[in-house]
């Protein structure tokens, strides 16, 4: 048995709530990372910060895509994904490079 019973409606108010909480959220840690990089005009920083843009891009492009475009919803989060692995790679790369 279900211990979260909910409706669809009620599913994707609650998925709408969460990304858009998640947009925000990611924006403010984007920002600060580039604030940081603008004030030190460190390479790593400037990494960590594109990094963290597309982490953010890609945990809200899916729903958009399918929302406002139409596109398919496995092609929407196939591009998520892309979009937030590129963005997990380009944050490891800010932490290796000196």
């Amino acid at each position: 048995m279900n211990p979260f019973p909910a409706s669809p409606t009620e599913t994707m108010l609650a998925l709408a709530v969460v990304k858009t909480l998640v947009l925000i959220v990611g924006s403010v840690i984007t920002y600060f990372a580039f604030k940081a990089y603008r004030r030190t005009r460190q390479p790593a920083l400037g990494y960590l910060t594109a990094g963290f843009g597309l982490v953010t891009l890609g945990l809200v492009l899916a729903g958009m895509l399918y929302e406002l475009l139409g596109v398919d919803l496995a092609t929407g989060i196939l591009l998520e994904s892309c979009l937030v692995l590129l963005g997990f790679l380009v944050i490891a790369y800010s932490l290796y490079v000196q």
